[in-house]
């Protein structure tokens, strides 16, 4: 594993839901999906009943995630793109993914899992400084950095 992906995945540890994206009869989608990484894969828990699963298996996918919105002072993305496929989890595999929501758009929740063995990963961090100039002590401007890590 290079050091991007190995920062990657460390990254996914912090969180537990992210969004895979593929295409189905050519168009893109994304849906939302749990995941636990497990040896240096990515192992995802998503609805059956949405069919998803299908389309991503034995084809590639990308798998995005970040810590947008949870106000982290330092704001990251990570994304995985990898080969993916329909798996079935061991014991301890499932434990790790919590418990599972009752319901996904009204039908009852019925787990499938994809395993996503990685290819290469992109992290980006984001910068957020404030500074108040000389000029107007109570204006504030925001300068942001985008960081590529790839």
């Amino acid at each position: 594993m290079s050091t991007d992906e190995i920062r990657a995945i460390e990254l996914l540890h912090r969180v537990s839901y992210g969004r895979v994206a593929t295409s189905m009869r050519a168009m893109p989608f994304v849906a939302p999906a749990r995941h636990v990484v497990v040896d240096g894969r990515v192992l995802l828990r998503m609805h059956e009943g949405l069919g998803y699963h299908r389309a991503c298996n034995g084809g590639v996918v990308a798998y995005g995630a970040d810590n947008f919105g949870t106000g982290a002072e330092h704001v990251w993305s990570v994304q995985l793109c990898g080969t993916a496929r329909v798996v079935e989890p061991t014991g301890e595999e499932r434990a790790a993914f919590g418990p599972e929501p009752e319901l996904v758009d009204g039908e009852p929740f019925v787990a499938v899992y994809l395993r996503i063995e990685p290819r290469f990963a992109t992290v980006h961090a984001l910068d957020y400084a404030s500074e108040a100039p000389e000029t107007l002590p109570t204006a504030r401007s925001v300068r942001r950095h985008l960081h590529h890590v790839a």
